[in-house]
């Protein structure tokens, strides 16, 4: 494995808004204050996103202030009948959303065009409640508790080329996931799920692409999950790679996306292959399904799939023990921003 560097405790930006430290932690040991950033212009980019799921259904909660545009957006999914439905808004604006310098402090509170938003901190739980007016024709509201287990997060720091740009991001895995949510008068109960957070802060490029996966869930009645991915900045002090098993972290060495093709295009509902180079992961992903979306407003595009379906494999442990992967659900995703 090539070397990984662990962040020290202190803060994430020095005076001239430059990451004083590259690398990784298992919690959010730097801190973060958006006042500390010296680029000018709209670069900042602040998001917090939510999936919860098991092998039959999924949500996906996001919210976002992208400098000059907010974005809270809601999914749901049916894995057994391939079908996902997504309403959202997008609107304009320079006032910013208020978001949090923090993933483990401070509460969201969005109410905007028909959208109420409430990511919340209470009794060592995270509590997301939402509003929607019109969620296909009918109203919709969520009530959800997840609580984080021992030993299932990430985080990393990483910079970009361009002076003053940099990447916070905190990740979550394993959440236990305890509520419902409601559509007209039909309650749909969320039970033997688990929740991921992906917590995001920092001053992007213009024009990047990423990849990235994750999954939680049983093995043989065993916790396991995973997060992996690139191309989220500079990742040379520190992948955003690790394993959670059984209560335990172990991280990992640089993984690759192979994608399959078709006519010279990603086909990206046929067998994926994610592995590494020390080939202590390698995992055959069998999409399900393909959440896609394609925004072009002139200058502003983004192109993103994030594809659901079921891992199998294996994992390699620092010792030399090998676990087996046998059709755990999560999702693969590549997306290409202009922002």
């Amino acid at each position: 494995m090539s070397e990984q560097y662990r962040l020290t405790k202190g803060p994430l930006l020095d005076e001239k808004g430059q990451l004083i430290e590259a690398g990784y932690h298992e919690d959010l040991i730097k801190t973060f204050d958006k006042k500390d950033v010296t680029v000018k212009g709209l670069r900042l980019k602040e998001w917090d996103y939510y999936y919860i799921g098991n092998d039959k259904h999924g949500i996906a909660l996001t919210l976002a202030d992208n400098s000059y545009m907010w974005l809270a957006s809601v999914t749901i999914f049916d894995f057994e009948k391939k079908l996902y439905k997504t309403v959202d808004k997008m609107g304009f604006s320079f006032k910013g959303l208020n978001m949090p310098n923090s993933s483990r402090v401070g509460d969201i509170l969005f109410n905007k065009n028909g959208f109420s938003f409430q990511f919340l901190h209470e009794d060592n739980q995270r509590r997301l409640l939402v509003d929607i007016d019109k969620f296909m024709g009918k109203k919709f509201s969520l009530d959800v508790c997840l609580k984080e287990h021992p030993n299932t997060s990430l985080v990393i720091a990483t910079p970009f080329q361009k002076k003053g740009h940099f990447y916070y991001n905190h990740k979550i895995n394993l959440m236990d996931a305890v509520g419902s949510y409601t559509i007209g008068q039909t309650v749909y109960p969320i039970t033997d799920a688990f929740g991921t957070l992906d917590w995001g802060r920092g001053v992007w490029t213009y024009k990047n692409t990423w990849y990235w996966s994750s999954a939680s869930g049983l093995q043989d009645g065993v916790l396991t999950g995973f997060n992996l991915g690139y191309g989220f900045g500079d990742t040379s002090k520190a992948s955003e790679n690790m394993f959670y098993y059984d209560g335990a972290s172990y991280k990992l060495d640089d993984i690759q996306f192979d994608i399959p093709k078709k006519a010279d295009k990603d086909d990206y509902l046929s067998k994926w292959i994610i592995k590494s180079k020390s080939n202590d992961v390698y995992l055959e992903f069998h999409p399900i399904l393909d959440r896609n979306s394609n925004a072009n407003l002139m200058v502003i595009k983004s192109i993103q799939h994030q594809v659901f379906g079921k891992f199998s494999g294996y994992v390699k442990l620092p010792n030399g023990t090998k676990i087996d992967i046998h059709d755990l659900m999560g999702f693969a995703e590549k997306v290409m921003n202009q922002w």
